[in-house]
């Protein structure tokens, strides 16, 4: 564990998802936890050990930690219906896991958490973190994501579809791309591999 463990604090102290801040009285704060999971193989074999901060979302105020919290989630038909139109457009499927999806959406409510274990502060013990990004376990956490990534996607271009609100196609003269959403995982293709290439390049 020690390994994922020191990737994940790497990750967010990378991300710059926090500041430290003196606790008042009027502060609802939220307590957080580690979470360790072990991913095997079709053999049972552990090929990784995943090591995650968690926000304990349960712990949140309505109107206080957070407002809205609906985020578009992309439905079985949807998946199909890609599946079919690359077949029929003879193009291929990409897949793309972003990781640490979560800490990349930014907050727009106050929300304070408790310092965990491996980001304590020993001279400010009695202070908290001011979150500036999302933690997985908020309530907003999966709506902040997708506000970012289809905020970027936008403006590369890319149109939301108009039933649809997970699926974006960009155009480029006869050619075309198709980037499909579903949480942290993205689904993309197009019949010019070098549109699928510029993509990558800018996630």
């Amino acid at each position: 564990m020690d390994s994922s463990y020191a990737r994940r604090v790497k990750s967010i102290c990378g991300n710059e998802i926090w500041t430290l801040v003196p606790r008042t009285n009027q502060m609802n704060v939220i307590c957080t936890k580690w979470v360790f999971r072990n991913k095997s193989d079709d053999s049972g074999i552990i090929t990784r050990n995943k090591a995650r901060l968690v926000a304990k979302g349960y712990n949140q105020a309505e109107g206080i930690d957070y407002d809205e919290t609906f985020a578009p989630v992309v439905r079985l038909k949807a998946i199909r219906l890609l599946l079919a139109f690359a077949c029929m457009s003879g193009f291929k499927l990409f897949q793309m896991d972003v990781k640490s999806a979560f800490l990349n959406g930014f907050v727009n409510e106050e929300i304070y958490v408790s310092q965990p274990p491996g980001f304590e502060d020993h001279k400010h013990p009695e202070c908290v973190y001011k979150l500036k990004k999302a933690l997985y376990g908020l309530k907003q956490a999966p709506r902040q994501w997708y506000e970012r990534l289809s905020f970027f996607l936008l403006s590369h271009e890319y149109e939301k579809g108009k039933v649809d609100k997970t699926l974006f196609i960009k155009k480029v003269g006869p050619d075309i791309i198709l980037v499909q959403i579903y949480v942290d995982d993205i689904v993309f293709g197009s019949s010019n591999v070098k549109l699928c290439e510029d993509f990558v390049k800018a996630m």
